[in-house]
Order: C-alpha cells, then sequence, then structure tokens
C-alpha cells in the first residue's frame, strides 16, 4: 500500500467519518472523535501492510463504526446514546447513520456547524479545513500562511465555543440559510483553491482537493433550500477549472503555463458540466464574484489559442468584478491582462496602485507580473531583478523551478 494511497482514502473519508462520529456522540465529544478517527486509519495502516483489503473504503466504515462502539462503552453514555447503541432492534440506528443519504445529511451539518455566527470569522475556516476536509496542522498552516501554533489556538478557541455555547449539531432554520451558505461557500472555494493551486512545497495541484470542494458544492446542491444563482455559479466554476487539471503540469511536475498547455488535454464532459451549471445560477436572481470568475475561466476555455483569447471581453469581466467586488487580487489579474493586449503603460499603472500588503502570500505573483512587464518593454536587467523576489517569495518547487528557467532564458 502506498503513501498516495492513504492519503486519497484518508482524505475522502476523514470528513464523512468525523460528520457521522459527531452526530452520534455530539460536538461536545469533536476531539474524541477526531481521535478516534485518527485510530482507525493507525489500525488500517498495521492491517493493510500485510493484506490490503478488496474494499477498502467499506473496511474503514466498518471499522469505525467498532470504534464507536468500543468509544461508547469507555464513555459515560447518557440514556439517549444508549438508545441509539443498544442491542437488537435498536442498534439498527448506528447502520443507519452509517446509509449515503446519511452521511450526506451529517456532513451537511459539520460543514453549517464550521460557518456557524457563533465561531469567530478567522476560526471559522481552520475549523472547516481540519473538520469537514481532514487538514493536518501544517496543511491548514501552509494553505493561510498562518503559524501551526496559532491555527493550533484557533481549533481549540473554535471548540471551546461550540461547548461554551452550545451549539448543535443541527442543518440551519431557513431564516439562517441566506447569510450561512455564503460562508460555507467561500469555504469550500478556498478549499478548491488550495488544490488548484497550492501552497505546498512539493505540489502544485492537488486534486483530491480539487474533487472534495466539488463533492462538497455538489452536496449543497442536492438540497432545493441550499440551491442559489451563488451556489450554482460556484460549481460551475469548480468544474471549469477542474477541466484543465490535467494540462498544468508535466509528468515531471513542472508547471506549464497557459500559453503552453496541451488544451485539447481539457476535460470537456467538465467543461459541459460547468456550463450547464452556469446557465442554471441565471435562473435565479441572485450573483456573485463566483458568476464573473466562471464567466472569465469560460472564454480561455472557449479559446483555441492564448493568440486567439478575447481579452477585450475578458478585462470587461474583471473591471466589471472590481467594481463590484474589489480585491488586489483581481487588479493584479486585470494587470496581467493588459500585458497580453500589449497594454504596458495600462499594466504599470495598475501595478503602481496595488497595495502590497493585502497580497499576502501571492506577493511572488505580484513580483512575476512586475517581471513581465519589464520583458515586454526590453528592461531585461529589472525583469531578471523582479524574478529573483518572485523565487524569493515563492513557496511551491514547481513555481520556484518555473520562475528560474524564466530568469535564465533573459539575455542582458
Amino acid at each position: 500500500m502506498d503513501a498516495p494511497t492513504v492519503d486519497h482514502l484518508f482524505r475522502h473519508q476523514y470528513g464523512k467519518m468525523v460528520a457521522i462520529l459527531t452526530r452520534i456522540f455530539g460536538l461536545s465529544n469533536l476531539q474524541l472523535i477526531e481521535d478516534a478517527v485518527q485510530d482507525t486509519f493507525v489500525l488500517a495502516l498495521k492491517k493493510w501492510a500485510h493484506q490490503y483489503p478488496e474494499n477498502p473504503e467499506a473496511w474503514l466504515t466498518k471499522a469505525a463504526k467498532n470504534r464507536v462502539i468500543d468509544l461508547f462503552r469507555k464513555a459515560k453514555a447518557d440514556k439517549h446514546q444508549e438508545t441509539v447503541f443498544g442491542h437488537g432492534p435498536a442498534a439498527i440506528h448506528i447502520d443507519d447513520l452509517f446509509l449515503n443519504h446519511e452521511i450526506e445529511d451529517s456532513q451537511l451539518r459539520m460543514i453549517f456547524t464550521a460557518c456557524h455566527p457563533a465561531l469567530n470569522p478567522v476560526d471559522q475556516i481552520a475549523f472547516a479545513l481540519k473538520s469537514i476536509s481532514g487538514f493536518s496542522l501544517k496543511e491548514i498552516s501552509a494553505a493561510l500562511l498562518i503559524k501551526e501554533e496559532s491555527i493550533k489556538k484557533r481549533l481549540q478557541r473554535a471548540k471551546a465555543m461550540i461547548k461554551q455555547e452550545n451549539i448543535s449539531f443541527a442543518l440551519p432554520k431557513s431564516s439562517e440559510i441566506k447569510d450561512r451558505l455564503q460562508r460555507v461557500l467561500d469555504i469550500i472555494y478556498v478549499i478548491f483553491n488550495e488544490g488548484f493551486h497550492s501552497y505546498k512545497k512539493d505540489q502544485v495541484i492537488r486534486k483530491d482537493l480539487c474533487g472534495e470542494a466539488m463533492r462538497l458544492c455538489s452536496l449543497l446542491l442536492k438540497k432545493e433550500a441550499y440551491r442559489s444563482g451563488t451556489s450554482y455559479a460556484l460549481f460551475g466554476l469548480l468544474c471549469l477549472h477542474s477541466s484543465r487539471l490535467d494540462s498544468k503540469v508535466n509528468e515531471q511536475n513542472e508547471l506549464i503555463n497557459l500559453k503552453d498547455q496541451d488544451r485539447s488535454r481539457w476535460f470537456k464532459p467538465l467543461i459541459h458540466l460547468g456550463n450547464e451549471a452556469l446557465l442554471t445560477a441565471k435562473t435565479y436572481k441572485d450573483t456573485s464574484s463566483y458568476h464573473y470568475e466562471a464567466a472569465i475561466a469560460m472564454q480561455h476555455l472557449k479559446s483555441p489559442s492564448l493568440a486567439l483569447t478575447n481579452w477585450d471581453k475578458i478585462l470587461q469581466l474583471y473591471q466589471s468584478l472590481y467594481e463590484e467586488y474589489p480585491s488586489p487580487f483581481v487588479k493584479l489579474n486585470m494587470a496581467s491582462v493588459h500585458l497580453q493586449m500589449g497594454n504596458n503603460e495600462a499594466c504599470q499603472q495598475i501595478l503602481c496602485d496595488i497595495d502590497t500588503n493585502k497580497l499576502e502570500k501571492s506577493i511572488y505573483l505580484y513580483h512575476a507580473t512586475w517581471a513581465e512587464y519589464y520583458l515586454n518593454t526590453k528592461q531585461n536587467k529589472q525583469a531578471i531583478d523582479a524574478y529573483t523576489l518572485a523565487i524569493k517569495h515563492a513557496n511551491n518547487q514547481s513555481e520556484v523551478s518555473y520562475f528560474k528557467t524564466k530568469q535564465s532564458s533573459i539575455n542582458l
């Protein structure tokens, strides 16, 4: 059994198992639950070293159920829990919780719990990444560019608030859905972005996280109460971006820029699914930044080559996006579009106007854009210096290698 297989299974099963156990034991026992899930995977590593099961997911499910019963016998259970875990007819309840539709219901409860308004917004995302997608402290730290010790404190604070406010493991009331749903979608977006453009040193793409984000979003769309233009727009955006995953890196895990990507490898079924989601999104009244981002992604996917891309349309969409949802990241993208259009002066003006303090972990992309500007304006020495800064601030080795290759090709 290789490490990628274990990691894949862990990523796909962790959230399910934590959600189910939480539904049984309650949020007050979340730490105990997470420990139990970790125990299950440790047991799997030992057992599978000798014999790999035919159906590993079923094995993990059975092991989790057995672990639940073991925990129950050791814990001081209340009368309700005794009923759930009783022998005979009552024991059916635990099996029912492992049915597919009940697993999905439990996961939706966990998603909305992570985004409960009683939790501090800065703690919500760390808690969600841990409880829903099984991120380690190190992974959350890398994704949010925050020290591991700070992440640990955020998780502890979130769990303490859950106990203090006696938050129930339940879906939101109809009057609460709109605000809670937006935060859920934002967190799903963060999970996807860490997969699509990872900040891990040795991995620029993490397909498992992209797939997890798409799965969580599709879970929401199964429930009519959680369907909205924003929900469908986000799902469409995730599909469109995912269609390009296989063309983003080569076999050596080296980054391939958009110009050199093999567009025949863009996965058409996902493009079609994304387009269908966007058409559905238009039938709702609400709009979001995801609508604009998906429209931009579709423009790229419609283009037979970089040269034939409708940059005017893309710039227009970015300008509209900035008017509605201003951010330095949108500005940076606008600067890059101007470069593609040969509008060097406009690019320079935008770059000079960006508040670099707000770019945080993406600051290396800012320096890389300056490098491209200098190349366009025949300022090769400045381009080399800008790439040096990009290399200094980039964390991912694939991107570092890409910038070094670009830098080494510049003639003075």
